[in-house]
């Protein structure tokens, strides 16, 4: 199931190298991660083919995947046998 696209910003590009972006911070509050003590945020950012209405040519919006929890197999009969 794919949640809604959450965006977070635009942008334009200058060069073939050099993206100038504006980044609303308020739209990460829900969506930050946290690995090995430090916080993160995934975003997916895209060069449109065509600028927008506003001339940004920039789209950047949170990546919200998360993999799919893997289920624990079922134990049958007691804890304390093994499991061969």
């Amino acid at each position: 199931m794919s949640e809604k696209k959450v965006y977070c910003g635009s942008g334009k590009k200058q060069k073939d190298n050099w993206i100038k972006a504006t980044i609303n911070v308020e739209k990460f509050k829900d969506h930050i991660q946290e690995f090995n003590g430090h916080k993160f945020i995934k975003l997916n950012i895209n060069i449109n083919d065509e600028p927008d209405q506003y001339g940004k040519d920039v789209s950047i919006s949170i990546d919200t995947w998360k993999p799919e929890k893997k289920q624990e197999p079922e134990t049958l009969g007691d804890s304390d046998d093994l499991p061969f």
